[in-house]
């Protein structure tokens, strides 16, 4: 009796139809590549390139004009010894307080009442009020508000009439008021972008955990504390990452109102690099203070990223 067998298919068949597909796969990578290398090479030329030229320098005696000579460690030595450029650093982990500590808090209580009204025209308002600061130049900020905190300004003018008029002073120009003045600009330029992003976060919360929570008998303040806290644990992540970058970083708010002054009372690192090396033509010194700003910047932000994915992940 005669069979018909169909012949079993062939090892050479195999990877002649598989040649195909792995073809295609190598283009669809090769045109991916060809997408991403644009940006690849922006970021490492405007990016990378000065970030490894920095380090170089920070090793450097230079003028910026003049062949640069050999340093080693003594510029990184003269950073963590040198006590006005200790304090410098010292002044923008105190503006930490009022560019980070502040703008969340507030912004965690505003977005909190905003929360019950989400759906009221007036929500939508405030909104948009709350959130120009974010959107005037940094520059003319502080512009206003040194208009604002001279002798002759508003702050002063509203003290004097409501008879607190003994209060009234440059707030810019005092010593012990100028570093903290300067920090409520930046509380104020960052307390709309931190109320629309808790905003965001406690809109997309699931009603249901609320009613859950008021059905066990939790009120305003607990459920805060075990609804709205946890389910907005990312949007706070990213506003303490922003706030404290704005914070170590600062340069135009304190360019603007005080330059740094008055004395060093308000200089900060980043205004600190830019005279050390366009005035004092200290290159190699700004390049390491420039590298243990960035190192800094790292050493609060990575823990904070670290402690937000740790949370989701659960």
């Amino acid at each position: 009796m005669n069979r018909n067998y169909a012949p079993a298919p062939v090892a050479g068949a195999q990877q002649q139809a598989t040649a195909p597909r792995a073809h295609r796969a190598r283009g669809a990578s090769h045109r991916y590549w060809g997408f991403v290398a644009p940006a690849l090479v922006a970021y490492g030329a405007f990016v990378l390139w000065p970030i490894v030229q920095t380090v170089r320098y920070s090793f450097t005696n230079w003028d910026g004009v003049t062949r640069a000579t050999w340093a080693g460690t003594s510029n990184y030595r003269t950073v963590f010894t040198n006590g006005q450029l200790l304090g410098v650093i010292g002044h923008s982990f105190q503006l930490i307080a009022y560019f980070s500590v502040i703008p969340i808090v507030l912004g965690l209580a505003v977005a909190t009442v905003m929360r019950r009204v989400v759906s009221s025209r007036m929500s939508s308002v405030a909104r948009v009020v709350l959130f120009l600061p974010q959107v005037v130049p940094l520059v003319a900020a502080g512009i206003a508000w040194n208009w604002m905190l001279s002798t002759t300004g508003a702050v002063d003018q509203i003290l004097q009439k409501v008879g607190l008029g003994s209060l009234a002073h440059s707030w810019l120009g005092d010593f012990s008021t100028a570093l903290p003045a300067v920090g409520v600009i930046g509380a104020w330029v960052l307390l709309g972008l931190c109320i629309v992003l808790l905003l965001a976060g406690m809109t997309k919360i699931d009603v249901s955990l609320y009613e859950a929570a008021q059905l066990d008998g939790a009120g305003p303040v607990r459920e805060f504390w075990s609804v709205t806290l946890p389910g907005i644990r990312q949007e706070l992540g990213v506003c303490v990452t922003v706030t404290v970058i704005a914070a170590l970083s600062a340069f135009d708010i304190v360019y603007i109102s005080t330059q740094g002054g008055p004395g060093t009372s308000t200089m900060v690192p980043g205004l600190e690099i830019y005279q050390l090396a366009f005035y004092n033509r200290q290159m190699g010194l700004a390049s390491a203070l420039a590298v243990v700003l960035m190192l800094l910047v790292l050493v609060c932000i990575l823990p904070i990223q670290w402690y937000v994915r740790r949370g989701s992940d659960r």
